[in-house]
Formats: C-alpha cells, structure tokens, sequence
C-alpha cells in the first residue's frame, strides 16, 4: 500500500453491519395500549406506562414523537436533583427589587422555543422523594423554574415496579394521582416480529371536528351521572402504599376520565384501547364499575337530539334520563344559541310529561342560568317554574 493512500477505518465495516442490524420498520397494529396511550396524548394527559426494564418503553416514546412530528426530550428522573425541576437561583443585581429567578434546565428551554414537543421522564420510581415532589409542579403546573412549558408540551413518564427497579420507590399519592397509569409489556409474538425488523407502531388518533360538541357533552352526562349514581366514587383514597402510588378515583382523575371519554367519543376508538385509557386514569375497580355504566346507557347524540327536539323519546331508566339531560345541556352550553337553548327546554319538558321532572330539576336550572336576558321566556319552562324560583334561577315575580 502506498504510503500516501489512507488507511481503511477499521471500524467502517462493523458500523454499517451496526446500522443495518438496528433497521426497522413499522406496522399498524391493533393494540389497547398502545391505543390507550395515544389517546391520552391526544387529550394532553400526563401518562405514566408501568413496566419491567428493557421491554421497549424508551423507543416507543421515540415512535410516538416521530408520529407526532415533534421533538423529544427524555430526561431520567433518578440522576436528577430537585432543583432541576425546581430551577436553579440566579442572582441579579438588586434582589430585593426584581427578586430572584430560577434559571430552568435546558431541555425545557429547547421545548419552550419549540412551542411543543414530548418530554419523556424515565425511571420515575427510582427518583427519592424529594425529586418526586419537584416533579409535582412540572406535571400539573407546566412550570420548571421560572419557565412555563406550552400548553402543547405532552408529558410522558415511565417507572418500574418498585420490586425491579434499583432503590426503587412507591410514587407518593399528590404525584401518581396526576397521571393516567398504564402497563407495559410486549407479547412474545410481537417481539419475534420485531426481530425480524417490524415493530407495531404508534398511531395517534385525529379528532373529528364536527364530533367535538357532542363528544365532551356525552362525556360530562356520562361521567356526571355515574357519580350521581355512585357517590361513593368522588373520592376514595387506597389504604395501602401500593395503591396510593398507583391510579385511584379523585375529583382530578374524574377529570382525566372525562377527557378521555370526550375524545374518545370524536375518534371513533376502540372499546378497548378506551377502556385502558379509562382504567388507567381512575383505577380498576372505578374504572370497571364506569365501563359497566357506559355499555348499558348508549346516550343519543345531544345535538342530533336538538336539532329536532320534537322527535327525542325521553329514555325509560332513571339513571339514562339524568345522564342523557345533563349531555343536552352540556351540548347547549358548549355552542350556545336561541334555537339549541329553546330546543333543550323542549327536551326537558319531555321529563314532565313523563312524570319525572324531578330527574331533570338540576338540568333546567343549569339550562335557566344560560339565558341570555334578550330571549323570551319559552312555554316549556313552565313545569320547572317553583324550582327555578326555589334556586333563584328566576325572580320570584318573573
């Protein structure tokens, strides 16, 4: 060889066996997890995926930004100190007058110039407490340091069970209770496939824009009824570690399970793919009473329903009459007009024909208290006249 002719990189070869070995391509695939974490992405839910490590949790969070079109930003929880997420002290020339800043890491400076993205906090439960708690205020306030991610910011988080994980931690109840929790694991099916270069993919469900009325007002009859039904729900705190540090029913995950519910009404998606999302937010035992509820309530569509009002039967159960009233004038005051306001008196004035007006006693007060002082009072107002009056809804003379 000629002394002035480079010599080979030794290494060129074994890189390009390298790259071709970790090659691989995507597929569609029917799966309710991967479904129930895209759809809590898609309501911008903070989600927390369980599961044992080396399972794949950190690449599908990579499949998840790139089908998502924005940056990704993993950031591992348990080499971090609090003021990381807390931010850091900086000192400027007159404290006393401007204060003191907290300069923020620089992953959320790059996802704040983004304007979105997907920041990815690994190893969850190996973070002690203190971290815990700093993270506390990054998941339910956006804000790290002095800095305030935007709103299209998703934020996604893994833990391994505390019996696999290295000084591993139970989540503290103020932290778990913010996220949706969902378990991670792979079949050996789908892991022979990956092998052989085809691993499923993550899809993210569109939302239909003609659907979103009729979905979130859906949802609020449905959740609102169940809890009506079931009161005992609103709240219940686990007794042991374990469960506290996993998902369990609050006002706050009531919230979570609304959303979900909402779009998953205005995707179209699976039964399945929701249920995960659901229980995932509210926990097992809620969860699975919820979903019972919902398979044997099948609510009409409230804006079908007011665009001709005339039509509508009023269901024959108590608990589908609650939840289909409350929808309606959820669906009035999501899109407020005359007509759809008129429409929904309509509705409820069905419930005193039927006998029933004390069902839709709280419906027509909340449906009063849209009126808008230009409007006529409408003639199917008249069967809830002594209950508005009661509630101050209407002047005792009106």
């Amino acid at each position: 060889m000629n002394a002035n002719t480079p010599s080979p990189d030794p290494l060129a070869a074994a890189d390009e066996l390298t790259a071709r070995a970790r090659a691989w391509r995507t597929e569609p695939s029917e799966s309710p997890q991967l479904e129930a974490l895209a759809l809590a992405v898609t309501a911008n839910l903070p989600v927390l995926l369980w599961g044992e490590p080396g399972i794949g949790k950190s690449a599908g969070m990579e499949q998840l930004a790139a089908g998502l079109d924005v940056p990704l930003e993993t950031v591992i929880a348990s080499v971090h100190e609090p003021s990381d997420f807390a931010g850091l002290p900086i000192i400027g020339d007159d404290p006393a007058t401007t204060g003191v800043p907290m300069a923020p890491p620089d992953w959320a400076v790059r996802l704040a110039a983004a304007g979105r993205g997907l920041v990815f906090f690994d190893e969850l439960s190996s973070a002690p407490p203190a971290v815990q708690a700093a993270l506390l205020r990054v998941v339910l306030e956006r804000r790290v340091g002095s800095l305030t991610l935007p709103e299209p910011v998703r934020v996604v988080a893994a833990a391994n069970p505390p019996s696999s994980a290295a000084d591993g931690w139970h989540l503290s109840p103020p932290l778990a209770n913010r996220f949706v929790h969902l378990h991670w694991t792979h079949e050996p099916r789908t892991v022979a496939r990956g092998m052989a270069g085809t691993w499923p993919s993550v899809t993210v469900p569109l939302v239909d824009p003609g659907k979103i009325s009729s979905a979130v007002a859906r949802a609020r009859g449905a959740v609102s009824g169940f809890l009506t039904a079931r009161p005992g729900l609103a709240h219940h705190l686990p007794a042991d570690a374990e469960g506290r540090g996993g998902a369990w029913p609050s006002p706050r995950t009531w919230e979570m399970a609304l959303r979900l519910l909402a779009v998953g009404y205005a995707t179209d998606a699976s039964r399945e793919g929701l249920a995960a999302a659901v229980v995932g937010a509210i926990g097992d035992g809620a969860g699975i009473e919820l979903l019972s509820y919902l398979e044997e309530l099948d609510l009409p569509d409230p804006d079908r329903v007011l665009a001709n009002p005339e039509a509508f039967a009023l269901p024959k159960r108590g608990d589908r009459q609650l939840a289909f009233l409350t929808a309606v004038v959820s669906a009035v005051q999501g899109d407020l007009s005359r007509r759809r306001w008129e429409a929904c008196w309509v509705v409820l004035a069905k419930a005193v024909d039927a006998g029933v007006p004390d069902v839709a006693a709280r419906a027509a007060v909340d449906l009063a208290a849209l009126r808008d002082t230009d409007w006529a009072v409408p003639s199917g107002i008249d069967g809830f006249i002594d209950i508005l009056r009661l509630s101050g809804a209407m002047p005792a003379g009106g």
